[in-house]
Order: structure tokens, then C-alpha cells, then sequence
């Protein structure tokens, strides 16, 4: 097709601002979807997208539009996530655009994810259209925030547009305006293939299916293809667009959007953001630079019963099929037998990846707190990755522990500017800005108000460990700001700190799962909150069951589970007092026994204790 009749753009926005909605419509207008066929949701294809209301896989749809002038245009799009966790694949689906919607609510106005889809964009140079939605919510305030997007993001007031995605208000002109104001694409169809990989699925008869915008060139099955970043060779096998679904097709050129089947049998040799080119006719470079992502979080995953454990590597190999970016290896516990070590990009995944797991293999899991990835250097100068607490060497053989760092922001409303930044001063953040993104509506307003809107909204730029934002923050943030609050965050690096691993003896013994890595000057804190929790979380047994908190061979809190009484006197009615004292030393005698080899089962709370400290 004639590029001058290609657009290629992604919808952006904040969780729950309307992103799935306003594809739905697109879908609906332009006749791509019957009405019969349409369902909420439609692009997002898994139960826990449309039950949670949030994209997880980004997904692409051609559509076929007519314009006004009467020619026909091929409209690509494609839906990327919204959380902070799929930021990755999010920059690498703007990286197949030329334009993007921006989506903005107009009942909460612009958010900390906003801002940083909005830095994306423009650092790769695309066409923004903003879009207020929801203008036809009760408590929509469409003129505020226009006002506030043209503050916060330097839009201009006029190329604003309203809609309503839920009633399709305002659809038909949004566009005439992606027509209007979204460049072509820019490609040579007698170049080199260059097609950039922003997605990849696995399919079991086809292999890899390759999501890929096309570049320059031209790639038909039976080519023999390179993937630029590894030197991997695949035979095509398929090519085809979305129309949602898969849709074969003879050929796909420069500028268009589409799915190549590489009948590749590993994910991961096709990596989001690699660049695929021709084995006769390669590419001098690649479109973009490939970047490896990296697990941040990691924690435990065991079955609660030992015969469940080949059912639970069977389960994350075929998981990991379709999510490259989970990744696992074999590890075993003393107080939970054996399991998988798993590395998550983030909180939100890890959580999906736990109900995937539950749903769809119909597992029972436990899953420990999770922990980040530290880098230490040993004393003879080496350097390792410590993804497992119980891992780290002794002291003595380390010179340096680093963590990872985040440069975050956070939209708050300026009456919660204090307990914000106490909050991120308690957690070792470092405050760097402060800006209002919009001026009060009066001059003044009061503390005690329940509306939101009466308040400046201020962005607070700060950076934080990791390792703190794991420890409860998003709880602790929504409470300090009635809910008000927006975080987002990126990966910045990695920092050396004076660490040290806070071991947890239960009966005197380690339970490896519950070690943490935490910073030396709160270590006596967390270890005196952390065993007053389990205190409260594990069950009673008929012995004394001590909890210790020790860094080292240093105890630093204890506290004790009393044991539970059983009334052996109960069947006696009468008698000498001698028959009394052989049950009671009977009795003491069993407990002892007890105490020495009895085992002390860990509930799934004993590991959330560990996130609940503050």
C-alpha cells in the first residue's frame, strides 16, 4: 500500500483512564469489528486484563478507514500497557509509531504515568494528539484540565480534543485528527528489511510469532531471515496483519504493521527490540539498540504440596513461552521444601504471573517476599548478581554491596505535600524538584476538604532504592493521600550502601525463605517489627517456639510463641496425686521431645509479614 494511506500510532495513558475503552471505539467506527463480535475489552484477550481493567500484553489491530476526501487510509494500532512494571515494552511500541493519542481523564487529570509516556513520546519525536476523556462523568472537569495539560505538558489549548470513549463522543473528529496531524511512515521498499520486533508470542505449530513494524523492505515466507541482535537464522514460515486476529497475507512492505512466524521453538531468541533483517540482504545497523530486560524483583514460588512440584516447572516453562521476561531456575528451602527462584520485572507482574499460575494450572502456591537484585563485589575484585538473600557470601568476603535505584515521580495534591516527603525521606529517598502543575482554582483552600480539584497539583521528583518501594509504599502512599497520590518510576542504576542480611532463626534454626537484605541503620528496627509480626501470623503449637531476628551470629529481637496447654488431667475423677504428677511428667517429657524435633509449618501471612513493615 501506498505509505501516504499508512498511520501508524499507540494509544498512552494512565491506568484506568480510558486506553482499552477508546480502542473498542476505534474498532466499532471503523467497521473492524461487528457489533456482534464486540465485547468490553476487546484487544485485551486474558480474564485478568478484564477483570483488573488494565492492559498487560500489548496488542496491534489494523484498521481500514474511509476519509471525508474518499480514500481509504490503513490505520495501525497498537494498545501498549500502562504500568510502570511493562515500561520496556511500552517504549519499544512507541518505537513502531509515528503518532500517539494521549489519553487523559477528566475527572483525575494528568498523573505520574502521563508524564512519563508524554517524556517517551517526545524523545522519540512523535506526533502527541491530547485527549481529554470521560467528559460526560459526573465529576468531570474537562476546562481544569485542559488548563492543566497546557501548563504541565505545553499543549496547545485549541489542539486539546473531548471525548467520551464509553458513548463514542468526539470519535469521528480524534480521527480525522490522527489523518490530519500523524506523519506517514518513512521507508524504502527497495532496502534492506529492517522490521523492529515490539512484541512476540509463542504458537505451537507456528513457533515465534514475531509482532514487527516494517521499516524498510519487503518479507515474504520462505525468506530466510536474521535477527540482528543474537544472529539467530529462522526460515519465515507465515506472514500476516491483525484484523484482531492473525490474518495472512502475501507480503509485508515498509511502513506497515504485522506478524511474522518464525518457527522459532525459544522466545528467547526473539527478543522485544531486536531488529529482524535478510540473511541474502542484511542491514548495516539495526533500528534501534537492544537492551536485555533485566528481572528487578525476585521471590520464591513453592507448591504447597511436594507432588505439585513437576506440575509447577511445567507450568512456568509454558508461562515462559509467552513472557520473556519471566525467568526461573530451581532452589530449595528448608521450611518449604523445593521450589523455583523467579525474577519479575516488578510487583504488578509478579502478582499476575502468582494468579496465571493458580488459574489456569490450578496450583496451590506460596510465594515469599520479594527481594531485588544486588550486585556485590567479593574482596579479590569479582562481582557477582545476589537475586537470594540467603546467597549473599559472609562478611568477610565482601568489599561492596550495590542496589538498584529508581528516578521516580509522584503527582500529589499540595495538601499532602508534607506526608509525602516524609514519607520519602523515611525511605531513603533523595528529594530532587518540586513543581506545581497548576494553580488553585481560588486563592486559597482548606485542609479539611474532601475535593481533590480545589488543590494545586504539585509533581515531586525524587529518587529511591528499590528495596523501599517493595516494603509497602504503594499502601503507605495511598493512605497518607486518601488515594489521591500517582507514582511512577524507572530504573536509574546502581548505588553502593552499607548492607547487611537480617536472618530469621524460628526454633532456633534459619528459615532461608524469610532473610532479607536490608540497610544497616534500620536493621534493629525491622528485625524487632518483623518477629512481633510472625509472632502474630504463625500458628500455636504445643511447645515454645522461639523467633529471632540475627545478623550474623548477633541476635537482635526475639520474641517467643507460648506453648499450647492440653489438660491431660481431665479423664482423672479422683485418685492418689501420684497418678497426677506421671501425667504432668509424662507430659513435660513429650513437649521436650517435641521442642527438639518437632517442625513448625509456615503460613503464606508469615511471608507477607515481611512487606508489612514499616
Amino acid at each position: 500500500m501506498d505509505p501516504r494511506f499508512i498511520r501508524n500510532f499507540c494509544i498512552i495513558a494512565h491506568i484506568d483512564h480510558g486506553k482499552s475503552t477508546l480502542a473498542d471505539r476505534l474498532l466499532e467506527i471503523t467497521g473492524t469489528v461487528s457489533a456482534r463480535e464486540m465485547s468490553d475489552q476487546f484487544l485485551d484477550q486474558m480474564d485478568l486484563e478484564k477483570e483488573r481493567g488494565i492492559t498487560i500484553k500489548a496488542q496491534a489491530v489494523r484498521m481500514s478507514y474511509r476519509h471525508a476526501t474518499g480514500d481509504e487510509y490503513q490505520l495501525n494500532l497498537i494498545d501498549t500497557p500502562g504500568h510502570a512494571d511493562f515500561s520496556y515494552e511500552v517504549s519499544r511500541g512507541l518505537a513502531a509509531c509515528e503518532g500517539a493519542i494521549l489519553v487523559v481523564d477528566a475527572t483525575q487529570g494528568v498523573q505520574a504515568q502521563t508524564l512519563a509516556n508524554v517524556y517517551s513520546a517526545l524523545e522519540r519525536d512523535l506526533e502527541i494528539i491530547p485527549v481529554v476523556n470521560k467528559i460526560d462523568a459526573p465529576m468531570a472537569e474537562p476546562d481544569r484540565v485542559v488548563h492543566e495539560m497546557v501548563q504541565a505538558l505545553g499543549f496547545n489549548e485549541k489542539e486539546v480534543l473531548w471525548i467520551s470513549a464509553l458513548k463514542g463522543t468526539g470519535i469521528p473528529v480524534l480521527l480525522e485528527a490522527v489523518i490530519a496531524r500523524v506523519p506517514p511512515p518513512q521507508g524504502e521498499v527497495n532496502a534492506p528489511l529492517r522490521a523492529l520486533i515490539f512484541d512476540s508470542t509463542y504458537d505451537s505449530y507456528k513457533g515465534v510469532v514475531a509482532y514487527v513494524r516494517i521499516h524498510d523492505g519487503v518479507i515474504r515466507p520462505g525468506l530466510r531471515a536474521r535477527l540482528m541482535g543474537n544472529g539467530v537464522l529462522a526460515t519465515v514460515q507465515e506472514v500476516g496483519v491483525f484484523h484482531p486476529q492473525l490474518r495472512q497475507v502475501d507480503q509485508l512492505e515498509a511502513g506497515e504493521v504485522g506478524y511474522i512466524a518464525t518457527g522459532l521453538k525459544s522466545i528467547h531468541e526473539c527478543r522485544v527490540g531486536d531488529t529482524i533483517t535478510l540473511d541474502s540482504d542484511p542491514a548495516a545497523e539495526p533500528l534501534v539498540g537492544l537492551q536485555a530486560v533485566k528481572p528487578l524483583v525476585f521471590a520464591g514460588l513453592y507448591p504447597t504440596s511436594g507432588n505439585q512440584y513437576p506440575a509447577l516447572r511445567q507450568a512456568l516453562q509454558r508461562l515462559q513461552l509467552n513472557d520473556a521476561s519471566l525467568s526461573f531456575s530451581p532452589e530449595s528451602s528448608l521450611a518449604l521444601g523445593a521450589g523455583f527462584r523467579c525474577g519479575f520485572l516488578g510487583l504488578l507482574h509478579m502478582e499476575i504471573v502468582q494468579e496465571r499460575l493458580e488459574r489456569e494450572y490450578t496450583l496451590d502456591l506460596v510465594i515469599t517476599a520479594p527481594s531485588v537484585s544486588y550486585e556485590v563485589v567479593l574482596t579479590d575484585g569479582v562481582m557477582i548478581d545476589v537475586g537470594n538473600p540467603g546467597e549473599l557470601p559472609p562478611p568477610d568476603q565482601v568489599r561492596e554491596i550495590r542496589e538498584p535505584w529508581l528516578d521516580a515521580r509522584m503527582v500529589t495534591p499540595a495538601r499532602f505535600i508534607g506526608p509525602m516527603l516524609e514519607m520519602v525521606k523515611q525511605r531513603r529517598g533523595r528529594y530532587k524538584r518540586l513543581e506545581y502543575l497548576e494553580a488553585a482554582q481560588s486563592g486559597t483552600f482548606s485542609t479539611e476538604s474532601d475535593t481533590p480539584s480545589l488543590d494545586p497539583r504539585v509533581l515531586i521528583e525524587f529518587q529511591l532504592p528499590l528495596s523501599e518501594l517493595l516494603q509497602d509504599m504503594y499502601d503507605q502512599m495511598k493512605s497518607r493521600s486518601q488515594g489521591y497520590t500517582s507514582l511512577d518510576y524507572e530504573y536509574a542504576g546502581y548505588e553502593s550502601a552499607p548492607l547487611v542480611r537480617l536472618d530469621m532463626l524460628i526454633q532456633g534454626r534459619r528459615v532461608d525463605s524469610l532473610s532479607m537484605i536490608v540497610h544497616r541503620d534500620k536493621a534493629y528496627q525491622r528485625g524487632k517489627d518483623l518477629v512481633q509480626r510472625l509472632k502474630d501470623v504463625i500458628p500455636r503449637q504445643l511447645f515454645e517456639v522461639p523467633i529471632q531476628a540475627a545478623i550474623g551470629s548477633r541476635i537482635v529481637a526475639r520474641e517467643t510463641i507460648p506453648a499450647l496447654r492440653k489438660d491431660v488431667l481431665a479423664k482423672l475423677y479422683g485418685g492418689d496425686v501420684t497418678r497426677k504428677m506421671k501425667l504432668l511428667e509424662k507430659q513435660a517429657a513429650g513437649k521436650k521431645r517435641m521442642k527438639r524435633i518437632g517442625q513448625v509449618e509456615l503460613p503464606q501471612e508469615a511471608f507477607l509479614a515481611l512487606l508489612k513493615v514499616n
